[in-house]
C-alpha cells in the first residue's frame, strides 16, 4: 500500500469520478483505475462500486477511507512542518436530530476554518439515518437526545452498532411556540393548555417507532397534528398555525427567527442530549473542534456540560 494511492482514493470518492479524479490529478484514467484495483487486491476489498453513471464508495471503502484519511492527515502535518506544504483540506460530517445548537456550531467550525478548501456536511434528519450515517461512516459525530422513555431501547440499539454515545447535556422540556401564541404569555404550561393547538413533530420515514421521536411524549394522543421534516417549516408553522412542538428550550436568536419563544413544560422528565460515534473510531482534529464549539455554545446558554 503506498500513500498515493490513498490519495488517489480520497480525490476519486470526492469527485465521484475516476475520470474527473484523473484530470485533476493529472493522470490517465486507465492508471488511476489500476492503482486502485491493486490497492483493492492487497487490501482484499472492494473499494468502489462502478457504474455507467460514475463511482462510489461501497460500505467498506467509506470505513476505508476514515482510517486512510486519518494517516493522510499525519503525513500533511509532518509536510507542513517540515516543507512547508498547506494544510490538507479539512473533511468533516455530522448528521443530528433538528437541533439549533448543533446548526450554530456548525456555523462557528466553518468560520474557524483557515482554509478556502474544504469538504464539510451537516445533516439534521431522521432518528434512523443517524445510527446509518455513522454504521456507514457517513458520519463522523452524531447528535441527538435521551430520557427515561426511549433509552433503553436507543442504549441496546447503540451496542448493536458498535456507537458510544457521550452525554453533552441535560434540560428540562419546553414548549416552542410563535410569540403571538396566547400561550406565550404564560411563566410555564401544563400539558392541558396544549390541548386546543396543533402539535408539530419531525417525521421518521419508514421507521415511525414512538422511539424514534425527537420529542417527548410521543405516545400522548393529540387531537390535531402535523408531522414536518424541517426547522424552518415547524416554525413556520408554529406562527402561522399557533402550533407547537416541545424541545430543550435552547433557541438561536442568531440563525432562527425572534417570532418563536420557549417556555418551561410543566411535565416531570429530564432530556439529555449527547454525541454519537462508531466505538472503533478516533475523532479527526476537526471533529474535536467541531465538539469544543458545541460544547461552548451550549454553555451560553447557562446549560452544565458533561466533561
Amino acid at each position: 500500500m503506498r500513500i498515493q494511492q490513498l490519495i488517489y482514493l480520497e480525490k476519486i470518492a470526492e469527485k465521484g469520478s475516476i475520470n474527473e479524479a484523473a484530470k485533476e490529478l493529472f493522470l490517465t484514467q486507465p492508471s488511476l483505475s489500476n492503482a486502485i484495483k491493486e490497492l483493492e487486491s492487497e487490501m482484499e476489498i472492494q473499494l468502489l462500486l462502478r457504474t455507467k453513471n460514475g463511482v462510489s464508495l461501497t460500505p467498506e471503502g467509506r470505513e476505508f477511507l476514515v482510517y486512510s484519511r486519518q494517516i493522510l492527515d499525519q503525513v500533511n502535518l509532518l509536510e507542513e512542518k517540515y516543507k512547508n506544504k498547506s494544510p490538507r483540506k479539512q473533511a468533516f460530517s455530522v448528521s443530528a436530530q433538528h437541533y439549533a445548537f448543533v446548526v450554530h456550531a456548525f456555523v462557528e467550525l466553518v468560520k474557524s476554518i483557515n482554509s478556502d478548501e474544504y469538504q464539510l456536511t451537516l445533516r439534521e434528519t431522521e432518528t434512523q439515518n443517524i445510527l446509518d450515517d455513522l454504521t456507514n461512516f457517513k458520519s463522523e459525530i452524531g447528535v441527538l437526545y435521551l430520557n427515561s422513555f426511549n433509552r433503553q431501547v436507543l442504549s441496546k440499539l447503540f451496542k448493536e452498532k458498535g456507537l458510544i454515545f457521550t452525554p453533552l447535556f441535560d434540560a428540562k422540556p419546553h414548549v416552542f411556540i410563535s410569540r403571538y401564541n396566547p400561550l406565550a404569555k404564560q411563566k410555564s404550561i401544563k400539558l392541558e393548555d396544549l390541548e386546543d393547538y396543533t402539535y408539530l413533530s419531525y417525521e421518521q420515514g419508514e421507521n415511525n417507532s414512538f422511539y424514534f421521536s425527537e420529542e417527548i411524549l410521543s405516545t400522548w394522543d393529540r387531537k390535531m397534528e402535523i408531522k414536518v421534516s424541517d426547522r424552518a417549516t415547524i416554525f413556520n408553522l408554529m406562527v402561522g398555525l399557533n402550533g407547537y412542538t416541545i424541545s430543550s428550550g435552547i433557541i438561536s436568536s442568531e440563525l432562527n427567527d425572534d417570532k418563536i419563544v420557549a417556555i418551561p413544560l410543566e411535565y416531570e422528565d429530564t432530556i439529555q442530549f449527547g454525541w454519537l460515534k462508531q466505538e472503533q473510531r478516533e475523532l479527526s482534529s476537526t471533529g474535536n473542534k467541531y465538539l469544543d464549539l458545541l460544547k461552548e455554545h451550549i454553555r451560553g446558554y447557562g446549560f452544565h456540560i458533561y466533561e
